[in-house]
């Protein structure tokens, strides 16, 4: 079992009336076994919403003290409704907050001290913001050679790039939303995967420009992009138009790889997914069940022949399983070694018995005050899980802390805040 890295102890608030999801019981060691990979490295961070907020998170997950800088109204994600209400939380943890005004020259000046004891700056605004502040890569590169900075887009430089994007928007346009619709109706894709993946690929980016740095001494700008990592999403179903000449159908209507790959629906109308995919696999579930009949059928032999057959197949098995359970499907599915899957909602992970005794889910404090779990990095490092280490932080928690570090005094930071040049 892995272990969880680096979380802090948590108290109960008697304050708090809204109550959290019912917490997991997940192991919390107060300090990591081991440095983590990235400890020692500073990032500054000029991002809001979900691409940027999710680069700075992974590097900060992985040992990197990631310093957030919003405006003095904070980043705006701290305010969404609806199915943006978890951003903050998510995507800010193990990160410090400074509340600065970049629109003077105090609080630019702050930001270049910032910068000159970075390795690392990220930002997702639009084009030309950073330029406008003396905050883009030409400008602080002259006074950083060594700096890596990491622009996260809408499109990498091109005919699109003065284009507004949304995930959403690159959704469509990109293939994903008429990939994963019916056809004839284009649906976007249950989560924000752009955002995520683009600031993935823009961690990814900045690590490898620290091992280039490592060789080289120099810095160098990386970018990344919503539209072209929404193109990487689709390219397999691009690359299976140009090995087979055939366009990829929407994946509710395509023509399955599989002869078994569907969701069932059997005993109180209970929904679950079951797949067969290997011959070896058909031979099994048909033995399981009872299925002699099938397992004889020559028409049946291969995964070919029975994608070929779906049309009949399918209506046979559906009506064979009805009237079974959800549960002993699973269980069956499960003693043989053949995947399936229940349909599972969001908020019922919480309670997932793997992520509880895995530490895949980790204590979270929220801005306000509230307890929860938290899902991690989906990877371990020498078995262990790179954990939680600081809370969301509370708009400007930090900004006194900073600034003290950079050599400001009391007087100085009381007429900073007096200036409303920063707050905290």
């Amino acid at each position: 079992m892995s272990r969880v890295v680096g979380q802090p102890p948590f108290s109960k608030d008697s304050t708090v009336s809204e109550p959290s999801p019912p917490p997991p019981t997940v192991s919390s060691p107060a300090a990591p076994a081991t440095p983590l990979p990235l400890a020692g490295l500073r990032v500054i961070e000029f991002t809001h919403m979900v691409m940027g907020p999710t680069c700075g998170m992974v590097l900060a997950d992985l040992g990197a003290e990631v310093i957030k800088v919003e405006p003095l109204g904070g980043d705006n994600t701290r305010r969404l409704l609806g199915s943006g209400a978890g951003f903050f939380a998510l995507f800010n943890r193990n990160k410090k907050s400074i509340a600065l005004d970049l629109q003077t020259s105090q609080g630019r000046e702050i930001a270049l001290k910032l910068v000159a004891s970075a390795d690392i700056v990220s930002e997702n605004f639009k084009p030309g913001t950073m330029k406008k502040l003396g905050l883009d890569y030409a400008s602080l590169s002259k006074l950083n050679d060594g700096l890596i900075y990491v622009s996260h887009k809408g499109f990498l430089p091109g005919p699109y790039d003065h284009r507004t994007a949304l995930d959403e928007v690159v959704q469509m346009m990109g293939g994903l939303a008429y990939m994963t619709g019916r056809p004839g109706d284009p649906l976007r894709a249950g989560t924000s995967v752009n955002d995520i993946m683009g600031g993935m690929f823009g961690a990814i980016g900045a690590m490898a420009a620290l091992a280039a740095r490592a060789k080289t001494g120099k810095g160098q700008e990386v970018q990344a992009a919503l539209f072209e990592n929404n193109v990487f999403l689709v390219a397999q179903h691009m690359m299976q138009f140009a090995v087979t000449g055939q366009p990829a159908a929407p994946m509710p209507g395509r023509i399955s790889a599989w002869g078994i790959y569907d969701v069932f629906t059997v005993q109180d109308g209970a929904q679950i997914f079951l797949a067969v995919v290997s011959d070896t696999q058909w031979q099994l579930f048909c033995d399981a069940f009872g299925f002699a009949d099938l397992r004889a059928d020559h028409r049946l032999d291969s995964n070919n022949d029975r994608v070929r057959a779906r049309d009949w197949l399918l209506p046979q098995l559906r009506e064979r399983l009805a009237p079974r359970t959800a549960a002993e499907l699973s269980a069956l599915f499960e003693q043989h070694g053949l995947p399936f899957a229940p349909i599972t909602r969001p908020e019922d992970l919480f309670e997932d018995p793997h992520l509880q005794q895995t530490g895949g889910l980790a204590p979270l404090r929220l801005p306000d005050g509230r307890e929860t779990h938290v899902p991690l990095l989906p990877l371990t490092l020498g078995g262990e899980r790179p954990g939680v280490r600081l809370n969301p932080p509370r708009l400007g928690e930090h900004t006194l802390e900073v600034l003290q570090e950079l050599g400001y005094g009391e007087a100085a930071i009381e007429a900073l805040q007096a200036g409303k040049i920063v707050a905290g």
